[in-house]
């Protein structure tokens, strides 16, 4: 008699669970059956796999060589069939994802565009939110996902992790070139007119903690709902702002605004994901995570749940 698969899938659970009766149960089996099946195991194999007692079973030195090989085997197997299922569950479906303006420019545009390329059937739904409100979206779960820029204020079941690093510099038109000789003071720039993102956003409040830590107070002349407003204003000559560089680049070369150097340094921000580790995700959610892990550089991503 061969040993076929059936064999040694319930030999996995037998072993498992140490009871004949729960690994009928879960099989739609009958006690007898598994017995049976087992003993021409034990049979064919030419040894002993279980002592059986009132308590149950317990595998003997034999069994327990052959469980090991077994449940790795039984988890593959499960592992593969799980893959298959998700690859057919990808064909269809909703993703609800909450992101920061600076977040959506700076990083996920593209990786969107690459995940609809591959997943033409999952459905996106897009929130541009501040970065509280992208946190709380997914807080509430109204969004699976939610890929922001710091500062964060996050708390567990939350978790935070970095994707990328992004700089920030001063940019004004070509009437502010003569600030471009040298770098200057903050405080000499506090003097001429500031275009900046409205308050109750992360980048007003990143400011004005900068400015505060210089011995100055942010005071826009002009604030803005959207970040894609400030370069336009930029060149209308409505005053000088501080961009992303990697928005700022192409302005910057094809000379239509210059950058501006300080002398004190602005910090660096983080650009981070936004999960609820205490519900599941769906497994499109799951998709586009590992898409914006690999595009970033794994090796670069860290979890900043403790921020």
């Amino acid at each position: 008699m061969e040993i076929t698969y059936d064999y040694y899938r319930i030999f996995y659970y037998v072993a498992k669970y140490k009871s004949f009766s729960k690994a009928a149960t879960i099989l739609m089996s009958s006690q007898p059956n598994i017995s049976r099946f087992m003993s021409n195991l034990e049979s064919q194999l030419g040894c002993k796999l279980f002592i059986r007692s009132n308590r149950g079973v317990t595998l003997t030195l034999e069994g327990q060589k052959l469980y090991h090989h077994v449940s790795i085997a039984f988890q593959h197997l499960q592992a593969a069939e799980m893959e298959l299922a998700q690859d057919r569950s990808l064909e269809h479906g909703i993703l609800t994802l909450s992101a920061s303006e600076i977040a959506l420019h700076l990083l996920l545009l593209p990786v969107l565009s690459k995940f609809h390329q591959t997943y033409p059937g999952i459905r996106l739904r897009i929130s541009n939110h501040s970065t509280p409100e992208a946190i709380q979206a997914v807080k509430s779960g109204t969004a699976d996902l939610a890929v922001v820029s710091t500062p964060t204020d996050i708390h567990d079941p939350l978790r935070a992790q970095l994707l990328m690093k992004a700089s920030d510099i001063l940019v004004g038109n070509r009437q502010y070139d003569f600030l471009t000789k040298e770098p200057v003071h903050l405080a000499e720039i506090a003097r001429y007119p500031l275009i900046c993102l409205g308050r109750h956003t992360t980048t007003y409040e990143f400011y004005y903690k900068f400015y505060l830590e210089h011995g100055l107070i942010l005071s826009p002349d002009t604030e803005v709902a959207t970040i894609d407003q400030i370069p336009p204003m930029i060149l209308h000559n409505l005053g000088i702002g501080f961009l992303p560089e990697k928005l700022a680049r192409d302005a910057i070369s094809q000379g239509k605004v210059v950058k501006i150097p300080l002398i004190e340094q602005i910090p660096q921000r983080d650009i981070c994901l936004i999960e609820d580790r205490s519900a599941p995700l769906s497994i499109a959610a799951n998709a586009l995570k590992q898409m914006l892990l690999s595009c970033v550089g794994q090796s670069q991503s860290q979890d900043l749940s403790s921020i």
